[in-house]
């Protein structure tokens, strides 16, 4: 089956010589993405503190996150169908991508059984017993209706022996290729992408990815980082597994990254990224801007009449002082985590606009240097 068929198509435009980083369009059923790109993540159908249409004319984001496991558990999966889908649910006209879920039970779940048929927990929220198979977190997506959907994959903590890892990454292996035999069987216009796993240790990432891309898939994510281990191991993991991927294949790390690392992602052959962490350390006071970090509640911004970032356009940055935001925030107003979230997620999207200017311009090594020694200077 054609990645066409499968409601996906990956247009490459430009690649950078000297480092392999790639500007493309991501043509899907719900618009056309501009990669590299990060994704907003909405993992209960919203944004948190963000309407729709913020995100869509505000922001101009073109795909967002949601979360399997969340979406399953409350309101469930077969409601959303019954109500048209997860783009009619929460009126989000452009793309989705939804994990399977395996991060999640991993991460959220205290009783949990790995088996080969799946991954037996309980919920979160009630302790209810669920059984997530290869072939149901599939089913379970196909019902959410998003254009993108993950795998089931078995994630694993960090640090972990080299035999547990390799038997955790077979596994997800073998779950791949029953969630893939199951999806062509479902006539659907949705794209299905496997992840590749293999913990910190290279030649495990090489085996687990090289028997993927037998699948033939739409595009391939790369998995099992963010969970406890240095960063420079997670961009380590990164470098040794993009280049095995094919070219004319969209390539995605999920759950990444910090602002300063987004370039170093993108130099290693990345097209797409997730995180929670601009929507999460928004609300918790922790604004990112062109000069570093801002801790809002810090004294020394108590009559700072200036913008949050005067290297900023969005609507915060045009309108508020730190001050305000300032009082917003020790005031433990909602309106602080809107404008907050606005900020943050704008300022990560316009990072990856000027990364994929300077790619497509031809200019990204020395984009690269530039954000490098700017890093260099703010520690």
């Amino acid at each position: 089956m054609s990645a066409l068929k499968e409601g996906l198509r990956f247009e490459l435009q430009a690649q950078c010589p000297q480092t392999g980083a790639r500007a493309g369009l991501l043509h899907t059923p719900h618009g056309i993405i501009e990669t590299p790109v990060f994704m907003p993540v909405g993992t209960q159908a919203t944004v948190k503190s963000l309407m729709p249409r913020q995100i869509e004319e505000d922001l101009d984001a073109k795909i967002i996150l949601s979360n399997t496991y969340h979406l399953y558990l409350r309101p469930g999966h077969e409601l959303i169908r019954q109500l048209g889908g997860l783009h009619k649910f929460m009126n989000w006209p452009r793309a989705i991508l939804t994990d399977s879920g395996g991060f999640q039970v991993w991460s959220l779940s205290k009783i949990r059984e790995v088996t080969e048929a799946g991954v037996l927990f309980h919920s979160h929220l009630n302790g209810d017993r669920h059984l997530f198979t290869p072939e149901s977190t599939v089913d379970t997506q196909i019902a959410l209706g998003s254009d993108i959907m993950m795998v089931l994959d078995e994630c694993i903590e960090y640090p972990a022996s080299r035999e547990a890892v390799a038997i955790s990454t077979r596994r997800t292996n073998r779950w791949a290729t029953l969630a893939f035999a199951h999806y062509r069987r479902n006539p659907v216009n949705q794209a299905l992408f496997p992840i590749v796993q293999g913990g910190m240790y290279p030649d495990l990432r090489r085996e687990c990815a090289a028997e993927l891309v037998g699948l033939d898939a739409p595009g391939y994510a790369i998995g099992g980082l963010s969970v406890g281990e240095p960063r420079d191991l997670s961009l380590e993991m990164v470098s040794a597994t993009a280049p095995l991927l094919p070219v004319e294949k969209p390539r995605y790390v999920m759950g990444v990254g910090k602002p300063e690392e987004l370039i170093e992602y993108v130099a290693g052959g990345i097209d797409m990224m997730d995180c929670v962490m601009p929507s999460r350390n928004a609300r918790n006071g922790c604004l990112f801007t062109s000069v570093g970090k801002v801790v809002i509640k810090n004294a020394r911004y108590r009559d700072d009449a200036g913008p949050l970032d005067p290297a900023c356009g969005c609507y915060t940055c045009r309108n508020f002082t730190r001050a305000y935001l300032r009082h917003l925030f020790l005031a433990e107003e909602i309106l602080f985590s809107v404008l907050g979230t606005l900020h943050n997620l704008r300022h990560y999207l316009d990072i990856m606009r000027r990364i994929r200017q300077a790619i497509l311009l031809g200019d990204f090594p020395q984009h690269l240097a530039a954000v490098r020694a700017a890093e260099t200077e703010t520690k």
